[in-house]
């Protein structure tokens, strides 16, 4: 029996975010589901449209607790105005 690859899943998550007068997103803290907030420490990079992979989202390189990770902003169709896009981070899955 063959295994297959470790995919990834999307985890939506809720992210309290600034914006400076430039109008940049800077992601503050991170929320899950069940309650837990994470601060992010450090923006490290930020990749705008980061094309095949995940064609329409931003990538933002965060620090948090010390480890670097993935955080995604996808964004919404343009119809719908009150909504902007959300957040999201890739879990590993069997």
């Amino acid at each position: 029996m063959k295994l297959k690859p470790p995919g990834k899943e999307k985890v939506y998550v809720k992210v309290n975010s600034d914006f400076d007068s430039t109008g940049y997103m800077q992601p503050r803290t991170i929320t899950w589901d069940d309650g837990r907030v994470f601060k992010i420490d450090q923006v490290k990079d930020f990749h705008p449209n980061n094309g095949s992979e995940h064609p329409s989202c931003d990538c933002y390189t965060v620090i948090i607790r010390g480890e670097e990770k993935l955080l995604f902003f996808e964004r919404t169709d343009p119809r719908f105005v009150s909504r902007v896009g959300r957040w999201y981070i890739e879990k590993a899955v069997q």
